[in-house]
């Protein structure tokens, strides 16, 4: 199992013997226990997946390694045992639990948090930030002033039913009474009639619900293309649950409903401007994620060829822009459980796997995530950049089992013509062109997508032509796709035309749409056959055609 921000593991001399280290284990423990909690696996080496087969684990370093983490440690909780793998050698697992109400640090007051694979140091601004997400945490769980029974009924039994019917709740939840079932989702508290936040927020009345404590509101706003306001959606009055606003976000905007005519084969097709899922989506999660400790509405900004959902508050500690297509922070994390089971969210860290899987299918660009200093700003552009895309996915989708992770790689592949690893890479998030191999491998393997069969860092991906045949795309013809072979022509004959030439130079005449790595690569191996020459170094680099060539 690879490390990740729920898992760890660490030689067995990390706890035992003379190199042990505790004030690490510590500081990693911290770590855990400061974000989502987590697993550390001793006696697995770092490139291992099994101890070794003779590996036993000393009797009382469950104990010791417990006494030395609750001696270095404030505010952590965990537990170990001794485990045996599939080869019969022992190792062992300690679970650190998620600290969700306060701060855990080390003894001598040191913060942690788990970001990826490792415990970064909370700094600074950092540190309130992390406080300010416990409060968060708090808020959705807090005892309000009035009681279940006093309740709006009929959004109690709206949500009551909406559970029942829901196939991601159990049976053995559905059996339950009416308040054991508002106790198991935390609507209510078990040792009393009061409803928490979240009970409020869901079955409260309007006046309960304008009681609480930022309460969200959500201002819808259209611009026009100088900028200019207008038109104004408000939900202000405190009188929907978020069921409901989610559902009046999509019925009372038309523009989410207008659409593009494109060319299918013999019929034409609709592309809506903004599909369903992906605004019911991004309604949701502005809800869900957003810190009730920070004051402040949503803002829905609707401009001429985008959306932006504008959150108050930051990214939650250990979420960047950067990652956010894999990290999963849970916030509110009863309120999170709870939109996943009445189904107005996809499960926690997959809601941006959809939104990219809709928002490709479609042809157009995939969300992107800008943090402000006091709010989180998700954007959805509505144009459609590649109708070559639309129809690359179909077909493929229609000939062949895709997983999810397949389709986006291969909208990505599909919008850029050409593209390199290093670019998927960045594109998808991901940490190497290991964690690349599941989201790609499938598509070379089937045909869907080939390479340019260089090695490392200059390979290069594209759609199968055939593909691009059998789809019935009849699009612009473009460079990105040319075969090395013919690229390596185009530059010789460039070379013999207008050499001693710059790289620079070199692409913008054979087309500047060819990755410019693909030229160096191309140049080098000319360089190595002796049919082509450099003149001067580093800035002044030229290239021309070999003495005996000319």
């Amino acid at each position: 199992m690879r490390e990740n921000s729920l898992y760890d593991k660490k030689s067995l001399r990390a706890i035992h013997g003379p190199k042990a280290n505790f004030k690490e284990i510590a500081k990693d423990c911290v770590g855990f226990a400061n974000a989502q909690g987590g697993v550390i696996d001793f006696g697995i080496e770092d490139n291992d997946e099994l101890p070794e087969v003779n590996q036993r684990i000393p009797e009382d370093l469950t104990v010791k390694l417990l006494n030395e983490i609750a001696g270095k440690t404030v505010n952590v909780s965990a537990y170990a045992d001794v485990m045996t793998a599939d080869n019969g050698g022992e190792f062992l697992r300690l679970s650190v639990h998620r600290n969700g109400h306060s701060l855990a640090s080390t003894s001598d007051g040191r913060y942690y948090l788990r970001v990826g694979d490792s415990s970064k140091p909370v700094l600074g601004d950092e540190f309130f930030r992390l406080a300010g997400e416990k409060d968060s945490t708090k808020w959705e769980n807090t005892r309000s002033q009035y009681d279940w029974q006093k309740c709006d009924k009929d959004k109690l039994s709206d949500l009551l039913l909406r559970i029942k019917e829901s196939d991601r709740v159990s049976d053995f939840v559905k059996s339950k009474e009416s308040k054991e079932i508002l106790d198991h989702f935390g609507l209510t508290k078990e040792d009393s009639d009061e409803m928490t936040n979240l009970g409020v927020l869901f079955i409260g009345t309007q006046s309960q619900r304008g009681a609480l404590l930022n309460s969200p509101i959500i201002q819808c706003i259209k611009y026009d293309a100088w900028g200019e306001k207008v038109q104004k959606y408000l939900w202000d009055d405190y009188t929907m649950n978020p069921i409901e606003i989610i559902e009046s976000v999509w019925a009372r905007v038309p523009d989410w409903k207008e659409s593009t005519e494109i060319a299918d084969g013999l019929y034409r097709r609709n592309i809506v401007a903004y599909d369903e899922r992906v605004i019911r989506e991004l309604c949701a999660n502005a809800l869900v994620h957003r810190s009730y400790a920070v004051a402040g509405d949503i803002f829905i900004n609707l401009h001429p060829d985008r959306v932006e959902f504008v959150n108050p508050g930051q990214l939650p500690l250990g979420v960047t822009e950067n990652n956010i297509l894999h990290k999963s922070v849970k916030r509110n994390e009863r309120m999170a459980n709870l939109f996943f089971s009445l189904h107005l969210m996809e499960r926690e860290g997959s809601g941006y796997d959809k939104m990219y899987e809709v928002q490709l299918t479609n042809g157009k660009q995939v969300p992107r995530v800008e943090e402000g200093d006091d709010s989180v700003t998700a954007i959805v552009e509505r144009r459609i950049v590649s109708e070559e895309a639309i129809k690359v996915i179909k077909r493929a989708s229609e000939n062949f089992p895709l997983k999810q992770k397949n389709v986006i790689c291969l909208g990505l592949i599909a919008q850029a013509g050409s593209i390199s690893g290093s670019e998927l890479i960045r594109q998808l998030e991901l940490k190497d062109n290991v964690a690349l191999r599941p989201w790609l491998r499938p598509l070379i393997e089937i045909g869907i997508v080939e390479t340019n069969d260089a090695k490392t860092r200059g390979v290069e991906y594209r759609v199968n032509p055939q593909l691009l045949r059998d789809s019935g795309f009849k699009g612009k013809t473009t460079l990105k796709r040319i075969e090395p072979h013919r690229l390596r022509e185009l530059i010789l004959e460039d070379l013999k035309l207008y050499g001693p030439t710059s790289i620079k130079d070199i692409n913008v005449r054979i087309g500047e749409e060819i990755n410019i790595r693909s030229i160096q690569r191309l140049l080098k191996g000319l360089i190595e056959d002796g049919l082509v020459e450099t003149i001067g170094a580093t800035n002044t680099l030229r290239y021309k055609l070999a003495t005996n060539q000319v």
